[in-house]
């Protein structure tokens, strides 16, 4: 198995690179965030990417990424029935890992289906099988990525009642959960409070 290369960037297109390690030219296919690092290094000098490799009845590939975080939820996508290593490079490379973490512990299908190639039933597939696999420490940017996380998700019971309480008014779980985080901040501490004062803030 290869699972990382380092070695001098020979050619870079949009969605490869071509690395040259001891003479050895392994062609790489990038995520977005792999090849934006990549982009920056000069031809001919050292670059370096997580990899995995995939043997299948296509024939070989090899798969680059940023770091081990973002290789890691590459890896918990192709789990997933229907997602394979080219729809899942193909998330990665239309959102950031943050964005994509987010949206799956979120349940946004909208914005997941705005990966071409995922359709709703794969993206509701997704969040069925990997939302209880995300962490609040990953969308806090325990995922060695930029986070761009507004707010994380209530981890009180009465919290997430709240929550619940909202989507059954017809507001999407991320609406929601950014509501109920808002009123908190405001001070509201009841169930009561904080769905009332979340609705005032919708």
């Amino acid at each position: 198995m290869i699972g990382y290369l380092r070695g001098r960037v020979r050619f870079l297109a949009p969605e490869s690179v071509l690395l040259d390690v001891g003479g050895v030219g392994y062609e790489v296919i990038c995520s977005g965030a792999a090849f934006a690092r990549l982009s920056g290094v000069k031809k001919d000098e050292e670059g370096e990417v997580y990899t995995y490799l995939q043997v299948s009845e296509q024939g070989i590939a090899l798969y680059g990424f940023a770091d081990l975080k973002e290789k890691e939820l590459f890896l918990r996508l192709i789990s997933v029935q229907g997602v394979g290593a080219k729809l899942a490079i193909a998330a990665l490379s239309t959102l950031r890992p943050a964005d994509l973490t987010e949206a799956i512990y979120t349940a946004d299908v909208k914005r997941l289906t705005s990966v071409k190639g995922l359709g709703k039933k794969t993206a509701e597939r997704i969040v069925l099988e990997l939302h209880g696999k995300i962490s609040a420490d990953e969308l806090l940017g325990g995922d060695g990525t930029e986070a761009r996380i507004t707010a994380a998700a209530p981890k009180a019971q009465e919290d997430e009642d709240a929550v619940a309480a909202l989507m059954n008014l017809g507001f999407t779980r991320q609406e929601s959960t950014r509501a109920v985080e808002r009123a908190k901040a405001a001070g509201a501490v009841t169930v009561e409070e904080v769905i009332a004062a979340a609705l005032r803030g919708m």
